[in-house]
């Protein structure tokens, strides 16, 4: 059976945006989510970043120290931390069902207590899929030479 023109093609423009939306749909994933929580960083899009870290978020900064979200974000909202480039290098994401590990080599520039700061450092993040979205739970920092 042939179809008129107009429905083989009204049928080809529903598959196309069809599967547009499903690749959409699936690069709304940790790598997506890792991308997101560094353009908040930087921009400090407070908003943002209170959705997409984990309530019970463990913060290890390369220094040593170990936060929880309300010490990070009171820090970020102060001023006595800022970054003002989180860039990634190859990302390598590796998914556990509704949990994520992220590692990647990234370059952070930024003021913190101590002065300005240009770090290249390895970070493993931990995602978690909560309530339909991926939210932060661990982040973990270590400086390269």
């Amino acid at each position: 059976m042939r179809l008129p023109k107009q429905i083989s093609t009204a049928l080809i423009t529903l598959a196309a945006v069809a599967a547009a939306a499903a690749g959409a749909g699936a690069d709304s994933g940790p790598e997506t989510a890792e991308r997101a929580w560094a353009r908040a960083v930087v921009q400090r899009d407070f908003a943002t970043l209170e959705k997409i870290l984990a309530a019970d978020l463990i913060y290890a900064h390369s220094t040593g120290v170990i936060e929880n979200k309300q010490q990070y974000l009171g820090k970020l909202r102060s001023g006595v931390q800022r970054y003002d480039a989180i860039e990634h290098g190859a990302l390598t994401v590796r998914l556990y069902g509704d949990a994520a590990v992220v590692h990647s080599q990234v370059t952070m520039r930024g003021v913190n207590a101590s002065g300005p700061f240009n770090d290249r450092l390895m970070m493993l993040h931990v995602w978690i899929k909560q309530g339909g979205a991926w939210r932060l739970a661990a982040h973990q920092t270590t400086k390269l030479s």
